[in-house]
Order: C-alpha cells, then structure tokens, then sequence
C-alpha cells in the first residue's frame, strides 16, 4: 500500500520537481560517502524520476506539435535555433509565429 502511494506521488510530481530531486540524487550518488544499500536506493528513485521527467518531455513535445500543427493550418512550422530568436529580438523583428 505504502509503495502504491509513493508511485502516485511519483508520478503527480512536476518535472521541475522532478528534476530537482534527480539533481540531488546524482550529487548524492557522486559522493562516495552511500552505502550499497542506500545507493541503489536512490538509483531505482532516480531511475523512476528519469522516466517521469522523459515521459513529461514526450507529452509537451507532442502538444507543441498539435498546437504548430493547427495553428498553422495544418502545415509543420520549422522551429528556428535560440541564436537566431536572439537576432530577430535583437534587429526588433519578433516573428508573430513565435511560442516565446
């Protein structure tokens, strides 16, 4: 029962969250100060974060591509670079297209 809460909990956590945890996770782990048992403890809640935060990134990458889809009449948008986002905003040209 207490293993059932814990993997709802798991799975309702924010991917910020998510990812917050897994950070410490890894520096605990690089510490070298774990023992076995205690270490492959955090390996199998960090193994479960990974997942999480990987189906999360999954979800939002398929709703990004449903909202360009629709939104531009059912034609693909090709997303340009963060280097380019910064030299349209630079030049004062902020394309109407863009999700930022």
């Amino acid at each position: 029962m207490k293993k059932e809460s814990k993997a709802k909990e798991t799975v309702d956590i924010s991917f910020e969250k998510a990812l917050e945890r897994l950070e410490l996770i890894v520096e605990k782990m690089e510490s070298g100060k774990l023992q076995l048992d205690e270490m492959m403890k955090y390996f199998e809640e960090g193994s479960s974060l990974s997942a999480i935060c990987e189906k999360k990134l999954k979800d939002l990458e398929k709703k990004i591509e449903i909202l360009v889809k629709n939104g531009q009449d059912g034609k693909w948008k090709n997303f340009s670079s963060s280097s380019e986002n910064d030299d349209s905003a630079e030049s004062g040209a902020k394309d109407k297209d863009s999700l930022l």
